[in-house]
């Protein structure tokens, strides 16, 4: 029987230490080190050796893409799903969905090990948090016949979801959730660094194995980031977050990695009563709840990917009682708001500093691009004149610390997307102007600012 030892490891990158230090001598991160039980000899299984390869010349890996072709996708039958994946699931890849609890990450994997196995043959659904029980009423709930081809496996010994997997040798497999999962003989708890890190290894090398893609769901810290050691995300070939406000009905799928495909599509779904459902329009779905005379309130267009998306963002300025005013943005980069705000007091004339100012993306959306920064000056002294912005008008612009206003990428397709949903005039950079030959027949007026001056006069002027 193998003796336990009491030792330090680093949540961020594993390394492990015989005493406690404040400072992590492998990454020298701070507070990170954490205190597990381990034994003196590894489990059988985690120490397993992988089978030697010889190496091979580059001519010939050539040879085999180009013989190979296009790379092999399983299509979910969930097309956000896909959409973010990079166009379904790669065989033998491992994937981990992220996300606070309650936002719908199992939810999701249900729906999808379902359609694939009624496409493609059978699904296993491995749960160390759920009993059968509680999966089979989800499974009425959603909607699912009870002679779907998939295997309901209720374990939390990692050893056991092995011997299932390669048991059943499914088309999809999924496993909610890895920190569930133990070996027996470690007596350091479930979740903990060192159990997560070599449990996350037995799926990842069962997924080569075997050819077939599996699921991991992983839990989140109260930051919002995946807990357990960041060896966890360096051993899986994707990771994605499930986003959203559970008081909410909408959901984010972001990729914040992908060996097979793009990280910047999102995927965008509504939470109903029978479960997930996509969204095909999301502008109009981020747009449907807005008021057209309230001020405050500006319209822009920020690219996801290959997509081009149709987001409000909205501001309220009041008279502040602190000696130093708030400052609260949700949804945006608070950084570059607070230059945006400067650049509005020195180029624009609007006076901020004795006023508390908040910001706000609808309906859940982060944006990370500048072209938003127009829209979100407009907002902002739109309020803080009490005047309306034209209701069918779209901002897109990045400001500049000099006040002027930048051209942005993409400009035909945001605009494209803007006059599909019934916008009448677009404010752009004058450098986009050269851009726009092809959108000289559409239905949508192009209006020109140098300046964010500029740009503010023409949102705010009715006529």
């Amino acid at each position: 029987m193998a003796r336990l030892i009491v030792q330090f490891r680093c949540s961020d990158c594993g390394q492990v230490s015989p005493k406690w230090l404040g400072k992590c001598p492998g990454c020298d991160a701070w507070g990170t080190l954490q205190e597990e039980m381990a034994a003196t000899s590894q489990p059988k299984s985690a120490g397993k050796a992988s089978p030697v390869s010889a190496p091979a010349p580059l001519t010939r890996l050539k040879d085999a893409a180009s013989q190979t072709g296009a790379l092999e996708r399983l299509h979910t039958g969930v097309a956000e799903f896909d959409r973010v994946l990079g166009g379904g699931l790669v065989p033998g890849s491992v994937v981990l969905v992220g996300g606070e609890p309650g936002i719908g990450k199992s939810t999701l994997l249900t729906q999808a090990a379902a359609s694939i196995a009624r496409s493609h043959g059978h699904a296993l659904y491995v749960s160390g948090e759920e009993s059968a029980s509680q999966i089979s009423r989800r499974l009425t709930r959603l909607k699912i016949p009870r002679d779907t081809a998939i295997s309901i496996c209720t374990v939390t010994d990692v050893r056991a979801v092995e011997a299932a997997i390669r048991a059943e040798s499914p088309s999809f497999a999924v496993i909610d959730s890895i920190q569930t999962l133990a070996y027996p003989e470690n007596e350091s708890m479930a979740g903990s660094v060192w159990q997560v890190r070599s449990c996350a290894e037995v799926p990842s090398h069962m997924a080569r194995d075997l050819a077939i893609p599996v699921c991991l769901v992983g839990h989140v810290t109260k930051d919002g980031s995946l807990a357990g050691p960041r060896v966890l995300e360096h051993l899986v070939d994707t990771v994605l977050s499930f986003e959203g406000d559970r008081r909410s009905q909408i959901r984010l799928l972001r990729a914040s990695k992908n060996r097979f495909g793009a990280t910047d599509e999102i995927g965008v779904f509504e939470m109903l009563e029978h479960g997930l459902v996509e969204v095909a329009n999301p502008s109009e779905l981020f747009l449907s709840e807005r008021p057209l005379e309230t001020i405050g309130s500006a319209v822009t267009s920020v690219m996801e990917g290959s997509r081009p998306l149709l987001v409000e963002v909205q501001a309220l300025v009041a008279p502040s009682v602190l000696a130093n005013p708030r400052r609260t943005v949700t949804g945006y980069d608070t950084g570059r708001t607070h230059m945006i705000l400067a650049v509005l007091e020195k180029r624009a004339g609007i006076a901020l500093g004795f006023s508390d100012v908040y910001v706000n993306v609808v309906g859940g959306m982060r944006i990370d691009e500048p072209a938003a920064d127009l829209a979100l000056a407009i907002a902002v002294a739109s309020h803080s004149r009490d005047m309306p912005v034209d209701p069918l008008t779209v901002a897109l612009g990045e400001i500049g610390l000099a006040g002027e206003v930048r051209a942005v990428s993409n400009i035909a397709t945001r605009i494209r997307e803007a006059s599909r949903l019934g916008f009448r005039r677009a404010i752009v950079s004058e450098r986009n102007r050269t851009q726009l030959h092809s959108l000289s027949s559409a239905s949508i007026e192009i209006v020109v600012a140098r300046n964010v001056r500029d740009a503010i006069g023409a949102a705010l002027d009715r006529k």
